[in-house]
């Protein structure tokens, strides 16, 4: 099994995955976007499964911090996509990829769920 948690090391959301992990024993590799960056093929493989209005955080400081046009021409995958690469803030975390399943967001449920626990 393969697991890669995409994130921020900060964001209070991603603590709680990574700690989740951790406690669970399961080995993952954490990828700080900010950090390492996004690879447009990796944001593109998360399109393949996920929902574009999924990934992009419309609830965060990111979002409202963007122009009212910036935000109403982000209508579809390939809009967000180049939103995501520019801003990778602007994505809902944590992102999950799981054997090349992917899942955003964190709770205790959906975890316990993800790894039949």
């Amino acid at each position: 099994m393969t697991i890669t948690l995409y994130g921020i090391p900060n964001c209070d959301t991603v603590k709680k995955a990574r700690t989740w992990l951790a406690a669970q024993q399961i080995e993952f590799t954490f990828h700080d976007f900010k950090k390492q960056g996004l690879e447009r093929a990796t944001v593109e493989a998360w399109l393949a499964q996920l929902p574009w209005d999924v990934l992009v955080n419309k609830k965060g400081t990111t979002w409202r911090a963007l122009s009212d046009e910036r935000k109403a021409s982000t209508v579809d995958a390939a809009s967000a996509l180049a939103l995501m690469l520019e801003n990778p803030s602007i994505i809902k975390r944590p992102v999950l990829d799981k054997d090349g399943q992917f899942s955003v967001a964190f709770s205790d449920a959906q975890y316990k769920t993800l790894f039949s626990l």
